[in-house]
C-alpha cells in the first residue's frame, strides 16, 4: 500500500463529501458541478492505489471514460438502477440526473487526477531509487 496515495485519499474523501453537503454561497454549483471533479479525482486515486504501476494518463483516461458512461447511464431507468439510486451511496456513485454541464467538470477532475497521480508516481520513483 502506498502511504502517499492513502493520504491523498484521506484528503479527497472528506473534500468530496463536504462538496456534496456544502450549503454556503454557490452551493448548487459546488454540489452539482464542482463535486464531479472531486469524484473523478477520487476514482483516479482508487485505481492508482490498486494498480500503482499503471500509467497516470491511462488511469485518468479510463476513469474519465467510465464517468462519462455513468453520466449517460443516468438516462436509463430500469428498476435495478432506480433501486440502487434510492440509496445515498448508489446515487453518489451512479448519479441520478443527466446533465451535459457535468462533462467539463469530469474533464477537470481527470486532468487534476492525472497531475496528482503523476506527482505520486514521481514521488514513488524517487523513493524506489533511494532504496
Amino acid at each position: 500500500m502506498s502511504v502517499p496515495t492513502l493520504v491523498s485519499l484521506a484528503v479527497i474523501v472528506p473534500v468530496g463529501f463536504y462538496g456534496k453537503f456544502y450549503r454556503g454561497p454557490g452551493a448548487h454549483w459546488v454540489n452539482d458541478s464542482l463535486d464531479g471533479a472531486f469524484y473523478v479525482a477520487f476514482w483516479c486515486l482508487v485505481v492508482f492505489l490498486l494498480r500503482p504501476r499503471w500509467r497516470p494518463r491511462c488511469i485518468a483516461a479510463g476513469v474519465l471514460a467510465a464517468t462519462c458512461l455513468l453520466e449517460f447511464l443516468q438516462l436509463w431507468h430500469p428498476p435495478f438502477l432506480e433501486w440502487a439510486r434510492s440509496y445515498f451511496i448508489g446515487a453518489a456513485i451512479l448519479g441520478d440526473t443527466f446533465a451535459w454541464s457535468d462533462f467539463p467538470y469530469y474533464f477537470l477532475g481527470a486532468g487534476l487526477g492525472w497531475l496528482w497521480l503523476a506527482l505520486l508516481e514521481s514521488h514513488r520513483r524517487r523513493y524506489d531509487r533511494v532504496q
